[in-house]
């Protein structure tokens, strides 16, 4: 790998506490970053600094709250000095599943404001430092920005949303040198399935009768086909893997593909017509036939 780490610089990671964040914390960490881990509860970073070392510091962070996002990013200002950041990690997200037609739009709001809006208002509070050292920009985003599938529409255009920002960042940004990159993982195994299944269940609760009756066995369906994807889903480390080159490469790749069935869906939406992969989708989940 060209240039392992930029000079033992320092990154500031969002949604740290586990999963794909973590990963990242811990990789960055081992090969010598001064990084900061962003968390949203001391207890999340207390753990964290148990198996890391001195280097890394946890950062309370909430990307939904502009006063937080501003006292995050002053905690690393004056910790970081004229030296400024050699890379920011938007790895922050959630998913809301459900049927479209009935997803409350307080939900939906939340969706979009976590994995989307959220993801800008970080990085405008912290380019100011990713200036001071020409420092890199990594978006964590998903095949589901470029391949939806049915009922996380939600999820998949807060992915899409990060896809055009983190084009118009790249142009954008250019003049100062400052690299712009998304990371598009497939099936990863993190607890975001464990809490978008807990999501899942939580709005089917306030479903009413008419969306039960019309949506329960789609939903089923998707069910079984999300527990077969949870089941052959990579390791956090994979992304973590891709985020380190996109950190560290003379050349950092725009998009980086991570996992097979992501570098398959990517290649399909290519080549095939919308409604032959409607058709496909349909069969790989079992989804009821339409009329």
């Amino acid at each position: 790998m060209a240039s392992q780490t930029r000079d033992r610089g320092a990154v500031m990671i969002t949604g740290a506490s586990t999963g794909i964040g973590k990963a990242c914390a811990m990789r960055l960490d081992r090969l010598g970053f001064q990084v900061f881990a962003g968390v949203r509860k001391d207890a999340d970073g207390g753990a964290l600094v148990e198996t890391a070392s001195e280097r890394l510091t946890p950062v309370l962070i909430d990307v939904t709250d502009e006063t937080s996002i501003a006292s995050a990013a002053d905690t690393v200002a004056k910790a970081v000095g004229d030296e400024g950041l050699a890379g920011l990690v938007n790895n922050a997200g959630i998913a809301v599943p459900g049927p479209l037609e009935f997803m409350p739009l307080g939900d939906l709001r939340h969706q979009m404001e976590v994995n989307s809006i959220g993801q800008i208002a970080v990085t405008q509070a912290f380019l100011p430092l990713l200036r001071k050292c020409r420092g890199r920009i990594v978006n964590i985003g998903s095949i589901a920005g470029r391949s939806v599938t049915p009922f996380v529409g939600a999820y998949a255009a807060s992915k899409f949303a990060m896809e055009a920002f983190t084009d118009a960042l790249r142009m954008e940004l250019r003049p100062w040198g400052i690299s712009v990159s998304i990371v598009e993982p497939g099936s990863i195994a993190t607890p975001i399935w464990d809490k978008g299944t807990a999501t899942a269940d939580d709005l089917e609760k306030k479903l009413p009768k008419e969306a039960h009756d019309l949506y329960d066995p789609a939903m089923a369906a998707l069910r079984k086909a999300t527990n077969e994807s949870a089941r052959r889903a990579i390791p956090p480390a994979s992304v973590a893997k891709a985020v380190t080159h996109a950190l560290t490469a003379e050349r950092p790749k725009t998009r980086y593909l991570v996992g097979r069935d992501a570098q398959i869906r990517a290649a399909l939406a290519k080549v095939l017509p919308d409604r032959m992969q409607d058709w496909l989708v349909a069969r790989f989940m079992g989804l009821p036939k339409g009329g």
